[in-house]
């Protein structure tokens, strides 16, 4: 009997150790801006914190927001529970991030896709370089355009957007400098990043004016555009963040997509390691920006750039000149300082 006691508080120890040792591996929390639910760019923002947690050996928590109230609520409780690393997703975090970053200065916080105008020592930005893969996204528009007329639909008419819409002209015209340019259209509105009605409304007025090539810049607005892509045969759009042609088949040509994955996990691994820059850049060359016909699996993607290889060919080529160098795509950002 004493032997049985002996083993069962042997075990009862045991048991005690192994849960204080999983309570002792460090925490990282990826707070989302709002409901993870089907938005993609959040799920691979979410699948990137689980990865990055594992690789440092450590635990992932998921906070999910639904306002600003909540966002900071999260913010807070992710710090006090002790989090090595805090990551949060997007500009809704630019105004209340810094204060709850001084407030906790011994926590890392990684803002991704955005950053603050006021510098916090313990804030590091991971932002994209989003033009770079947008030129190639043009460069494409005008060498499968039947129509010869291409053109780009945004949320809002702000600096941020114009990396969408800007880019995708001068890409456009690098490969084809007699190819007809549509004036860039708006949303707006009083939800114009998830407003799809607006969204096709805006690109039935741009494929009714015979542009078969539309970048479609805006975001939760996106749907409706694709949809007006049926007003015009052959037309085609081009969506962004994430793949997004299973969800029109037959009318995405390919998307600009940020690996919000990748860069998390980078940003992590470096905060852990220590030596992540407090400002750090990710496009093409990084693997930050690509298009899908740039990446494996394009054959299954149900993107319409699968059936022309011989563009994609070029599409490549041309990316490398990027990546070298020897092209020069501009950040509108600058441009409009």
């Amino acid at each position: 009997m004493r032997l049985r006691g002996l083993l069962a508080g042997a075990a009862a120890l045991m048991a005690v150790t192994t849960a204080q040792a999983q309570d002792a591996k460090p925490l990282v929390v990826f707070v989302s801006p709002n409901p993870v639910g089907v938005n993609d760019f959040l799920k691979l923002a979410k699948a990137g914190t689980e990865k990055a947690a594992e690789a440092a050996g450590a635990t992932a928590k998921i906070y999910e927001s639904t306002d600003p109230t909540t966002i900071r609520q999260n913010l807070d409780a992710a710090a006090k529970e002790g989090a090595k690393v805090v990551i949060a997703v997007g500009f809704e975090f630019n105004d209340v991030l810094p204060e709850v970053a001084k407030a906790y200065p011994d926590t890392k916080f990684l803002l991704v896709d955005s950053c603050p105008q006021t510098p916090v020592a313990n804030i590091h930005c991971s932002v994209f370089r989003e033009y770079e893969a947008v030129f190639l996204a043009g460069a494409e528009a005008a060498l499968t355009s039947e129509t010869g007329k291409v053109g780009a639909i945004g949320a809002l008419d702000i600096p941020f957007i114009h990396r969408y819409t800007d880019p995708f002209n001068e890409g456009a015209k690098h490969v084809k400098p007699e190819i007809e340019i549509a004036p860039s259209l708006w949303i707006g509105g009083n939800n114009p990043f998830s407003d799809p009605a607006r969204g096709q409304q805006r690109a039935s007025v741009m494929v009714s004016d015979n542009v078969d090539r539309v970048m479609a810049a805006g975001a939760g607005s996106n749907g409706g555009i694709f949809k007006a892509m049926e007003d015009l045969p052959g037309a085609a759009a081009f969506g962004v963040d994430t793949n997004q042609c299973p969800q029109a088949p037959g009318l995405i040509m390919d998307n600009v997509q940020k690996r919000t994955d990748t860069v998390i996990e980078k940003g992590v691994a470096g905060l852990f390691k220590g030596d992540q820059p407090a400002f750090a850049t990710y496009g093409l060359a990084e693997g930050g920006m690509t298009l899908t016909s740039l990446e494996p699996g394009l054959e299954e993607s149900g993107c319409l750039i699968a059936k022309l290889p011989d563009v994609v060919a070029k599409v490549k080529a041309l990316r490398d000149e990027v990546v070298a160098g020897t092209v020069k795509v501009a950040d509108p950002m600058q441009l409009a300082k």
